[in-house]
């Protein structure tokens, strides 16, 4: 009796739990349940505001401009955050450098985001087009790769971005641009800190460095540098361990084919599809095998990322396989290899030559 009895009353809190959880469920207002970066799908985003205003906003101390985001929830509703937005960077903030300067978006009504596919993020790097967006396509491709290979990497998103300004009544022309994942969300992400100190790139962890640094290579990129952190972040256990260098901004490199990015002209290079090893001299290859197995294993998804890709056009992809064919020709080969990776060896060549770049992009 004693059994049935408490079986009964089992039965019944459980009958009771998941009717209360149903009530709760259905009360509560609809929530996106994937987030930001956990979809392929390309988001489409509105923002308006004073568009003028920010955009023309290229010089000085950047300002701050009060903006409406909004966006097509799951279950189909339009919801719309308040944001703030300004201006950042270098390169690409030069009105005659680029059509559009790269933006940084700040949430600033944090309860009301949190049940939206934004809920995670404080701030965003926005990436807009400098001089056409396929070049946004084939630079998120760069971050595509690096996060096969790595977790220790920014994620990005893929958005078709709609711009409303509150003044012109022309409609307005979507084009593609790129989230980027903050970066204290991509070190909490790794169970890491962000590093502020400023520091050679021998006194960084050396696994790390050198997948930087052959990624950079395969890509074609030399726009980058952990003594002046151009275009590289870094993060670590905590303020006293040795930290791992990430990397980000890949407009420049080769793989991308952008018609503004050219070598800087100390590295003596014609053209940013002229490959240049830029790590430091370390004069044993075999530093490097455990990174060049982990290139050679992850090849067929590099190839699968441009093979599968409906966005990017025929030419463009055949080049680019090419262009990666080239790459693993020459890792493959060990005088080619020894070659490309002993070049900062070279005392009468480039190869230590360290380049401040136009940081902060």
């Amino acid at each position: 009796m004693y059994k049935l009895s408490f079986c009964f009353g089992f039965v019944l809190i459980l009958l009771f739990s998941n009717f209360k959880f149903q009530q709760d469920d259905a009360s509560e207002p609809f929530k996106d349940k994937v987030g930001l970066f956990d979809s392929e799908e390309v988001l489409a985003i509105t923002i308006r505001g004073n568009l003028k205003g920010l955009l023309n906003d290229r010089t000085g101390v950047p300002a701050d401009f009060p903006m409406e985001l909004s966006y097509q929830m799951e279950d189909k509703s339009i919801k719309s955050l308040p944001v703030v937005m300004k201006t950042r960077g270098h390169f690409r903030r030069i009105k005659e450098n680029c059509k559009y300067p790269p933006l940084l978006i700040q949430f600033t009504d944090q309860s009301d985001h949190k049940k939206t596919i934004f809920g995670q993020q404080k701030k965003l790097k926005l990436v807009v087009p400098c001089s056409g967006d396929e070049y946004i396509i084939k630079e998120y491709m760069a971050y595509k790769m690096y996060q096969l290979i790595t977790p220790m990497s920014f994620k990005a998103r893929l958005v078709q971005v709609t711009l409303e300004d509150e003044k012109n009544k022309k409609p307005p022309v979507p084009f593609y641009g790129m989230l980027l994942e903050e970066e204290n969300q991509m070190a909490e992400r790794n169970q890491v800190v962000a590093f502020e100190k400023k520091l050679q790139p021998q006194q960084t962890q050396l696994k790390p460095f050198l997948t930087v640094a052959v990624f950079e290579y395969l890509i074609g990129n030399t726009d980058w540098s952990v003594q002046y952190q151009q275009n590289i972040k870094l993060i670590a256990t905590d303020s006293n361990a040795m930290p791992i260098v990430v990397p980000y901004d890949f407009d420049h490199a080769g793989i991308v084919q952008a018609p503004y990015a050219h070598p800087a002209p100390e590295l003596q290079l014609t053209n940013t599809r002229e490959r240049r090893y830029r790590g430091y001299c370390i004069q044993s290859l075999s530093a490097f095998d455990e990174i060049l197995a982990t290139y050679k294993a992850i090849k067929p998804q590099l190839y699968a990322l441009y093979t599968s890709n409906t966005l990017l056009d025929e030419k463009y992809i055949k080049s680019t396989i090419k262009f990666l064919d080239e790459f693993y020709t020459t890792i493959d080969n060990p005088k080619l290899l020894q070659k490309a990776l002993l070049y900062p060896c070279d005392k009468n060549g480039t190869g230590n030559v360290v380049i401040k770049g136009l940081r902060q992009d």
